[in-house]
């Protein structure tokens, strides 16, 4: 019992870091319910229950998501020099990460899916734009973190580093969007694959989900080649950028190769093309996510 009390006393500075840590992440996870509202120029609470709005709930369940992974960056595992340095670091980088999801999501209704409206679709109803939507963000989050990790420090150079590698994320992000469309359109008749969320093809949004997100995945994976130094930032955002296709290229080829032994005798692009099959479709993004998860490992 005495070295139990010992224990507790040993680790009472851990457990008040633990709680302005954890203080902080449930306020600002609450606060993203909030931003996501004002987005869609609704009431949150009404649109989620009132309203019954699944899409609505979908999208913001990604944003709180991705809060979430962004916090897990935040929170290296090293306490700060003060209690008061904690709860700055944790509040800045929360914040930043929120700014930088929403940033994110709007660079993503601009540049990657720039022919339909995602927030009147999600207003609407359509649950395949409320998945898309959330996997952009989640996607984000998941590169925003790697960066966390990346950098260490409280300065400018840091923030510099955060931002600079939130926009490599997003030209990824963008340059994924590209070729999926391309890929969509030769297989179907040079069918427009947003025109395709836009019907509400959920099968098609659930791979594309396991695709950005694998994709983010590949991103963080090219971390691992680089160490990070304020004073060769530029030269190491390039080779982050270089490896980050490099990767991006190695996921997509096995990602193929694990497709057709998994799903041996299925046509995909007959299946959720064609017939929206919801169940081949999340094996794929299974699939995807999984092989990315193994590299991304393998890299670490």
């Amino acid at each position: 019992m005495n070295t139990l009390l010992e224990n507790i006393g040993l680790n009472a500075d851990l457990l008040i870091y633990l709680a302005i840590d954890i203080s902080i992440a449930i306020l600002l996870l609450g606060f993203m319910k909030f931003i996501s509202g004002i987005s869609a120029q609704v009431n949150a609470t009404d649109e989620l229950s009132k309203e019954d709005n699944f899409a609505f709930g979908i999208s913001v369940a990604g944003s709180v998501a991705a809060l979430g992974i962004v916090l897990t960056g935040a929170i290296t595992g090293e306490n700060a020099e003060s209690y008061a340095m904690e709860a700055i670091g944790m509040l800045s980088y929360g914040l930043l990460g929120l700014i930088l999801i929403k940033i994110g999501r709007v660079i993503h209704d601009r540049l990657a899916l720039n022919q339909i409206n995602k927030t009147e679709q999600i207003k609407a109803r359509n649950v395949t734009v409320g998945i898309v939507d959330a996997a952009g963000a989640i996607a984000t989050a998941i590169i925003i973190r790697a960066v966390l990790l990346w950098v260490h420090g409280l300065d400018a150079s840091t923030f510099i580093a955060i931002v600079s590698g939130f926009v490599v994320s997003q030209a990824m992000l963008v340059l994924v969007t590209r070729i999926k469309e391309k890929q969509y359109a030769k297989n179907n008749q040079r069918d427009s694959m947003q025109e395709a969320f836009a019907n509400g093809q959920d099968a098609l949004a659930i791979r594309y989900a396991g695709q950005v997100i694998s994709t983010a995945l590949a991103v963080t994976a090219a971390s691992y080649f680089l160490v990070y130094s304020p004073d060769t930032l530029f030269e190491t955002l390039v080779g982050w950028f270089v490896f980050s296709i490099l990767m991006t290229l190695l996921v997509a080829l096995l990602t193929a190769i694990a497709k057709r032994l998994i799903l041996w005798g299925i046509n995909l692009v007959e299946e959720v093309d064609q017939q929206h099959n919801i169940g081949v479709a999340s094996v794929e993004m299974a699939i995807s996510i999984s092989i990315a998860l193994i590299l991304t490992a393998l890299m670490a």
